[in-house]
């Protein structure tokens, strides 16, 4: 039989005060469970990392750190985003666990997944990647959104899993790895594949949000989604230069079209291809400087090197004090 780990579960919470009664009754019996089974230490923790929330879920936080100590707290000095959330919350525990495992905090994700994600690492694997079965809970236009666009990555050459979101567990191998990545611009479903240590996934059914709202409405994906692609690849770049090449085409082709048009005495009939070439050009010519756009401001952001996020408190029972980090 392998030894207990020592796992870290990190949950990002913004404004989820809802949920977090009901979760840290879930994930506490989980744990319950797990240490009973010899399955994890004694000293394992859940911790929740408070993105700026408005609401109590720091109090509600601090709180649950006072009646248990399987229970520790960030919190964030602003908001940094779910992404950075995340990030931070792994970093902030990389050195006091064996592994980590990342987890939205409504619990949408299986908990019930998360022995077997210890029993692969136990086995030598470093990332275990949490995988939807299906699609089903989602409304069709999420649902063809959300596949669509893991079909574009893959399409452009980045690296994901498919249906896989921020639910994974992290050796302290790979958590050490992926704090050597120095950009501000997050998106960890692809950074974490390109780290190259031996993988595996767990499948299971997504479970309805069972209180509260959702953190990501359509905006929020789509920028999102935005991000993950100008993040990973230049292929957009690319594509715009080749709709470029194939706009001058068309551009010759409208003038040759005009001249023929002029010398045959029907130059009234060419105003409507006229302006359709014009709008044309012109179109592909804004949509080229905004995508160049999205890219220089990443390189803005990133040579700025500002921190991804400031944490303001660290509860710990482990440690026995409350730390104040910038």
């Amino acid at each position: 039989m392998n030894k207990p780990v020592k796992l870290y579960v990190v949950v990002p919470c913004y404004n989820e005060e809802a949920v977090l009664a009901e979760t840290s009754k879930r994930m506490s019996e989980l744990f319950g469970f797990m240490s009973a089974g010899s399955l994890i230490t004694d000293d394992s923790r859940i911790v929740f990392v408070d993105d700026g929330s408005k609401d109590k879920t720091w109090s509600m936080i601090d709180d649950l750190t006072k009646q248990s100590s399987v229970f520790a707290g960030i919190k964030l000095a602003h908001n940094a985003g779910h992404q950075n959330a995340v990030f931070g919350g792994l970093m902030t525990v990389m050195d006091d666990c064996d592994c980590a495992i990342s987890i939205d905090a409504d619990l949408q994700d299986d908990i019930n997944v998360i022995p077997e994600m210890v029993k692969d690492f136990a086995e030598g694997y470093d990332v275990v990647y949490g995988v939807r079965n299906k699609r089903s809970t989602d409304t069709f236009f999420k649902r063809t959104t959300a596949e669509g666009f893991y079909k574009i990555m893959r399409a452009l050459g980045v690296d994901l899993v498919f249906n896989h979101a921020d639910f994974r567990l992290l050796s302290h191998r790979a958590l050490k790895a992926l704090s050597q990545y120095p950009e501000r611009n997050m998106f960890l479903r692809g950074m974490v594949p390109t780290l190259g240590f031996r993988s595996t996934c767990v499948y299971y059914d997504r479970a309805e949000r069972f209180a509260g709202e959702s953190k990501y409405p359509l905006k929020k994906m789509l920028s999102f989604a935005f991000d993950g692609i100008t993040s990973f690849s230049i292929s957009p770049i690319r594509f715009i230069s080749g709709l470029g090449a194939a706009a001058c085409v068309i551009a010759i082709a409208m003038a040759v079209y005009t001249i023929v048009c002029k010398f045959t005495g029907h130059t009234d009939s060419g105003w409507a291809s006229l302006m359709l070439s014009i709008w044309f050009v012109g179109g592909v010519q804004l949509l080229s400087l905004g995508l160049i756009g999205e890219y220089i401001g990443k390189m803005y952001k990133e040579v700025k090197r500002r921190p991804r996020y400031i944490i303001e408190a660290y509860i710990n029972n482990s440690e026995e004090e409350k730390e104040e980090k910038d």
